[in-house]
């Protein structure tokens, strides 16, 4: 993100990502349970984590902590109906001016029910340590929706459906989900013709804390679409990386998302021994804009066009 917060919360990222996806008896809500039509709120009883909530009859005061949460809300339309948002949502496009920022991972709860909300989206990285600091808002009788960061693009749309039907925009979040499956498909037509593929390290946090991915999250999907190999594909979920298999993998492109450091494209380029690496032996280390990639919702589609285009220039 632009906030450059990837370092202080790397493992609140690459750890509760995963785990506050676990649900509780009865399941997450899923599209198919969703209404169609609006009012949503009393066909959805419990929220994305699997929560039981109960969602109030109207819903025209909205809070949103998390920035993913915030760009469907906006891509919705529905951007004048947040009244606050956390201090990593800054940056999106089509907030309001002037909005109540909070730290979302230590609330301000006298504040927040001041503003009177009537809903609250809520990522579920804030739950990393098991604690659930909204308590208080739900204890109170205010509608929290948590809302786990998806790891595949299946649940990434699944979230989407989830957030429009709440917002009584179904019809929305099926557009948003329309044209985000239109850019995969188009993309995946030409990464299909690919017989030569190359094999592409993604980083997201750089040396001396190296950690990439494998199997399981959708930033290895989209290496998949666009006809190339994740060197780190036969591994499960986010993981650490030591600089040897990187070394024997030797990747034909190097990709990074790393917005903490100056010059994370130099940095890899620099690193003692990794002159030696096909990808920077012949340039091909490349950024990618750290919120499309690190953000699950429709506009993973960017990173996916970022990706394809520095893997293969001649193709895309």
């Amino acid at each position: 993100m632009t906030e450059k917060f990837v370092a202080p919360m790397l493992c609140a990222l690459l750890v509760a990502a995963l785990l506050a996806g676990c649900s509780p008896a009865g399941g997450p809500a899923r599209p198919e349970e969703l209404p169609t039509g609006s009012p949503a709120a009393q066909a959805i009883d419990r929220d994305r984590a699997g929560n039981p909530i109960t969602l109030p009859e109207s819903i025209g005061r909205v809070m949103v902590f998390g920035p993913s949460n915030a760009e469907i809300i906006v891509d919705l339309g529905l951007g004048d109906e947040i009244v606050a948002a956390d201090t990593y949502s800054e940056t999106v496009a089509g907030l309001p001016e002037g909005l109540p920022l909070f730290d979302m991972t230590a609330p301000d709860i006298e504040a927040i029910m001041a503003l009177t909300p009537d809903v609250v989206f809520v990522t579920g990285m804030v739950q990393a340590g098991g604690e659930d600091p909204y308590k208080p808002l739900s204890d109170a009788g205010i509608c929290v929706i948590y809302i786990p960061s998806s790891e595949s693009i299946a649940g990434i749309k699944e979230d989407i459906a989830y957030v429009a039907a709440v917002m009584g925009n179904a019809e929305g979040g099926a557009g948003l989900i329309a044209g985000m499956e239109a850019d995969i498909a188009a993309v995946k037509a030409v990464g299909d013709t690919i017989t030569e593929k190359k094999k592409v390290y993604f980083e997201i946090s750089a040396a001396p804390f190296m950690y990439s991915f494998g199997d399981g999250v959708f930033l290895n999907e989209i290496i998949g679409i666009v006809g190339a190999e994740n060197i780190l594909a036969s591994q499960d979920s986010w993981l650490s990386v030591a600089e040897e298999s990187v070394l024997a993998a030797d990747p034909d492109v190097i990709l990074t998302s790393v917005n903490y450091i100056d010059d994370p494209v130099g940095e890899i380029k620099q690193r003692a021994g990794w002159q030696s690496i096909t990808a920077v032996a012949n340039g091909a280390v490349h950024y990618i804009d750290a919120d499309a990639s690190s953000r699950p919702n429709h506009n993973i589609v960017r990173a996916l066009h970022e990706i394809a285009r520095a893997v293969y220039p001649d193709k895309y």
